[in-house]
């Protein structure tokens, strides 16, 4: 078996603290992180690109060519909830061109949100395939619906809505695609195995309504480290289950 994941995946509602997590990831040396994380050099499969790209397009069909919005409604909300799942596939089509290009030297990480209102985790995963669903992890940040609402306002920066750290939802998109989550139904308890497409994935939730993301350092990186423990155990064990 490998000493590294090959796939993490990483869950949690708006500004819960994902980006907080890869970053601090990164700026471990990368024998440390390995050691202590089980995680190799990090590449990562975010879907929030795509769905920019989505809304930047169907502006450009609306205004300049007067042709119909493919993917969205004038005031941003997908014409059909199946786009979700679109990403989703997307999110695994990008990972089949990694590994024909790259192996398996990285551990992989793919992160997206979703809310019980379009469909949530347990309609997402599946259209992750067999192939990721059979190698991957999975980590689910917790915090609630007013945590993730506080700090989705808080990093929103109006001038550059496109940015992966600093981009943010009102709070009425909160509301609507946010405030369900259905995680808690998807996996019962703090850590164990998901059943998706037949498949069982290692998860683990870790806990950050106290915001240990935000200020990093040790609080975040022990925390991280009992999570990663976990999840290796839970990965080597699978075969077994």
């Amino acid at each position: 078996m490998q000493s590294h994941f090959p796939i993490l995946i990483l869950n949690a509602r708006p500004a819960a603290g994902k980006s907080e997590i890869i970053h601090a990831l990164r700026e471990i040396p990368d024998q440390e992180r390995l050691d202590q994380f089980h995680i190799g050099p990090i590449y990562i499969l975010d879907d929030f690109p795509m769905l920019w790209t989505w809304f930047e397009e169907d502006m450009l069909l609306e205004t300049v060519f007067q042709r119909p919005r493919l993917y969205t409604t004038p005031d941003g909300y997908f014409l059909t909830d199946d786009y979700w799942h679109l990403l989703i596939r997307r999110l695994a089509q990008e990972y089949e061109k990694y590994r024909r290009d790259n192996g398996s030297m990285h551990t992989v990480v793919i992160e997206f949100s979703r809310g019980a209102s379009h469909g949530g985790y347990r309609q997402a995963y599946p259209h992750l395939g067999l192939t990721i669903l059979g190698q991957a992890v999975s980590l689910y940040v917790q915090v609630s619906y007013a945590e993730s609402l506080r700090k989705n306002r808080a990093r929103y920066n109006p001038n550059r809505p496109d940015s992966i750290l600093e981009h943010g939802l009102s709070d009425k998109k909160m509301e609507r695609l946010y405030r369900e989550d259905d995680w808690m139904l998807f996996a019962s308890a703090p850590s164990g195995y998901l059943e998706s497409a037949g498949v069982n994935v290692p998860y683990f939730t870790l806990e950050n309504e106290d915001d240990v993301t935000t200020g990093g350092g040790e609080p975040l990186l022990s925390r991280l480290e009992a999570a990663c423990s976990r999840l290796w155990d839970l990965h080597r064990s699978r075969g077994t289950v």
